[in-house]
């Protein structure tokens, strides 16, 4: 957390600090939304465009 806070996000130690959870896992994009996973349908269909 201090490395993705101070260093990557070059957030204030003060503010770094002040943060609750909350907030640094919003700031990280936690909260952001996710691509769908891989089905078995779409494995499938991969699996018989590409047999090899």
């Amino acid at each position: 957390m201090l490395d993705t806070g101070l260093c990557r996000l070059r957030l204030d130690p003060k503010l770094f600090w002040e943060l609750s959870l909350v907030e640094f896992a919003a700031m990280t994009g936690a909260f952001a939304p996710r691509p769908a996973r891989l089905r078995r349908v779409g494995l499938e269909m991969l699996m018989r465009a590409f047999p090899d």
